[in-house]
């Protein structure tokens, strides 16, 4: 059953001190009672493989798809272990003469009673890409026959995967793992990009290398070559106010305070993300893996993603992903659609435009394709002319 949180609740994690590379700033989440009875690890595909989803009947998902995530979990909240990673032979070097189809069963499936296969991230896409993708419930006279009938399909997003990203690679080989680490927060130019999240810290030394086959957003790809680097963030010690080890120790915990307090004000288009939309997708014994939805507001970083909580709403796992400004555009005007049963005119009225505003923001999106093509035609040659009157208007000034 689809349920609505205000934002995500990291209880449990302690932020670490940041370290930088270049435009890249990483901060530790720590965990100082890790999840033992919930395990993950990373099962590998054919990177030269293109991956075939089935999602429904007649829907499917397509994407080149790297690795899945296996959790495995005990009933009886003994510890779990993990399962063990499986490796392509580093001796395949041949090169394939074309993209091989590898077909996929469901995006979360269950290999057995206690060991589930999903898929990273590619969960809480499939989630975006569906949203709304019957397309209008009535047929309004403006849509095409195709709306109608197909929907919205096929949808279409890109993103950059992460050895594609600018000192990516280089500042996760480089970057202190901690002892009781157990997920991170990435920021690009102290612009929050991407949670990711796992419950025991035996599991994130394990799939650490992985964030380099995760996909992320335009913003981290461009912020990674407009910004050189990000300021460092330092906390030095009074030692003017030290005598003892009791202001030693004092000193210490206004360090951390302060640290924690600036990763809140990093991170707080994720922290206080407004309203998500949660929706289960599979039962884990006590654990309930989920993925969610923004509010889709335009005025603010909107995240998609999926989580693993137990049955106190306690975080196993997170993975993020922030949408750029125009998916974010896309899921708002899809949003206001489906509101106002995707009637031009009263969707117009809620977004404080007219039906010609209206239908030039669905063709920029990448929507005109739903419209009939002439009532795009006749929309622009409403606003030529209404160009051209107003050039008129200024000559005879």
């Amino acid at each position: 059953m689809t349920t609505v949180i205000e934002g995500i609740d990291l209880t449990g994690l302690t932020p670490g001190p940041a370290q930088t590379w270049g435009a890249i700033r990483l901060v530790p989440l720590l965990r100082r009672d890790p999840v033992t009875d919930l395990r993950l690890h990373a099962r590998l595909h054919d990177p030269d493989a293109l991956s075939i989803v089935q999602t429904a009947p007649r829907t499917a998902y397509i994407s080149f798809i790297p690795h899945a995530f296996v959790a495995t979990w005990t009933t009886d909240s003994t510890p779990a272990a993990a399962y063990g990673t499986q490796l392509r032979d580093s001796a395949d070097t041949d090169v394939p003469e074309g993209i091989r189809l590898v077909f996929r069963r469901r995006m979360a499936r269950r290999e057995d009673r206690q060991r589930l296969r999903f898929l990273p991230l590619h969960l809480a896409m499939e989630g975006y890409l569906a949203l709304q993708f019957g397309g209008p419930p009535i047929a309004w006279q403006e849509w095409t026959r195709q709306a109608v009938t197909r929907g919205l399909s096929p949808r279409v997003e890109a993103g950059y995967t992460g050895a594609a990203i600018a000192g990516l690679d280089d500042a996760l080989r480089v970057f202190e793992i901690h002892p009781d680490q157990c997920g991170m927060v990435l920021y690009v130019a102290d612009a929050l990009t991407a949670a990711f999240v796992v419950p025991h810290p035996d599991d994130y030394r394990a799939l650490h290398p992985t964030l380099l086959q995760d996909f992320y957003g335009d913003l981290l790809f461009h912020y990674a070559h407009l910004y050189p680097a990000a300021p460092d963030f330092t906390v030095r010690l009074d030692d003017t106010a030290i005598t003892s080890v009791a202001d030693l120790r004092a000193q210490l915990a206004r360090m951390d305070a302060e640290w924690q307090d600036f990763h809140a004000l990093l991170a707080g288009g994720l922290l206080a993300a407004g309203r998500l939309t949660v929706t289960p997708a599979h039962r884990m014994g006590r654990f309930t893996l989920a993925r969610f939805l923004p509010a889709f507001d335009p005025d603010a970083d909107n995240h998609i993603g999926e989580v693993i909580t137990d049955e106190t709403g306690r975080l196993a796992y997170l993975k993020t992903f922030r949408l750029s400004a125009a998916q974010t555009r896309r899921g708002h005007l899809l949003s206001q659609l489906a509101a106002h049963d995707w009637n031009l005119d009263s969707t117009a009225t809620a977004l404080r435009t007219d039906r010609d505003g209206l239908v030039q923001r669905l063709d920029r999106a990448g929507f005109g394709h739903l419209l009939r093509p002439d009532v795009i035609d006749a929309c622009r040659r409403r606003a030529r002319q209404s160009r051209g009157a107003l050039t008129a208007g200024d000559r005879h000034r």
